[in-house]
């Protein structure tokens, strides 16, 4: 049983990532806000990071895929937002969806740290 079959059984005897292992996974969670200054940077770089390192490491596998996941469910979410400016609803909403980003990629950030696993909320499972 892998490590990822363990977790995914509740099993807490799973070994710890390493300390590469948690860096590749905390910066797939903070890649996100590279989507602030490059348009879909967001997607980019945990793409990138899942591409290159998921072979290396299941938590980096789990991570990645989580932060990749997520970035695209924003970038649905804050385009649909967007349009829905034009009725008014999108002037609250689309600061929520951005706030919420923020605030997620700090928590999965900080969970990749520790060396736990981390699902985010909301998120369409489009990458499996």
């Amino acid at each position: 049983m892998d490590e990822m079959d363990a977790w995914a059984q509740g099993e807490t005897a799973v070994t710890a990532p390493d300390q590469e292992a948690r860096n590749f996974s905390i910066f797939a969670h903070l890649g996100g806000f590279a989507g602030y200054f490059i348009p879909f940077g967001n997607i980019l770089a945990p793409l990138v990071i899942w591409v290159l390192k998921r072979d290396a490491s299941p938590f980096v596998d789990h991570h990645g895929r989580e932060a990749l996941n997520f970035q695209i469910s924003i970038t649905i979410y804050a385009i649909v937002s967007g349009l829905l400016i034009l009725v008014l609803v999108g002037i609250l909403l689309l600061p929520l969806v951005l706030l919420f980003d923020v605030v997620m990629m700090i928590v999965g950030a900080v969970k990749a740290s520790n060396g736990e696993h981390f699902r985010y909320p909301l998120t369409l499972r489009l990458v499996s």
